[in-house]
């Protein structure tokens, strides 16, 4: 049966929380996993929909749980997904116009592709307790252009998306990767692309 409360406690960085239920009553446990792939992360005070259920243990769980304005919501793996899109395009429209080489764009295209299976792997490592990608390989993943994968591979798969210092070292790899690109792009950079387009050949 569909039953409705609200998120009365919810601990982000290890993913689970607790109901307080509509009706009254205990609160009801409540894992990140019962939420959809790709939603908002859970705030206290959010209004939700769940169907009450018990672990192996007997104990009483949340499971199929639905934030109750999520129709309306803009979740973080969309904007994820749009913000590397968004860049990605802009570099096709760059490639296009000549001022960097098509390659770049293809570069960008495959590594994205690599790093959101890597982290997917990693995902799946972690549930298994298998061994782990090291943080290091995922930063420079990022840094060689695989960021855009990188950035929406976290927040579908809901991995390494707000443990720190792993975000903050993510997000300058981004930032340092950029400034390459745009340096790349500059007459400054010619020479470096010359370098690049004839390893190619």
């Amino acid at each position: 049966m569909l039953k409705q409360g609200k998120i009365a406690r919810w601990e982000d960085e290890k993913g689970f929380g607790f109901i307080d239920p509509a009706s009254g009553g205990k609160h009801i446990f409540v894992h990140i996993k019962a939420f959809p792939r790709g939603a908002r992360r859970p705030e206290i005070g959010a209004g939700v929909s769940y169907v009450e259920s018990n672990d192996a243990m007997g104990r009483s769980r949340a499971e199929d749980v639905r934030l109750l304005d999520e129709k309306f919501a803009f979740g973080p793996a969309s904007k994820a997904f749009v913000l590397s899109a968004s860049f990605l395009l802009v570099l096709a429209a760059i490639a296009m116009r000549g001022i960097l080489p098509l390659h770049f764009f293809l570069l960008y295209i495959c590594m994205s592709i690599i790093t959101f299976l890597v982290y997917a792997m990693d995902k799946s490592s972690a549930r298994k307790d298998g061994q782990r990608t090291p943080e290091n390989m995922l930063h420079m993943l990022a840094l060689l252009g695989g960021w855009p994968g990188a950035l929406y591979a976290q927040q579908l798969l809901r991995h390494k998306s707000v443990k720190q210092p792993f975000r903050s070292i993510f997000w300058l790899t981004i930032a340092l990767n950029i400034m390459a690109l745009g340096y790349l792009a500059s007459d400054r950079g010619a020479w470096l692309v010359d370098i690049f387009m004839k390893m190619l050949r």
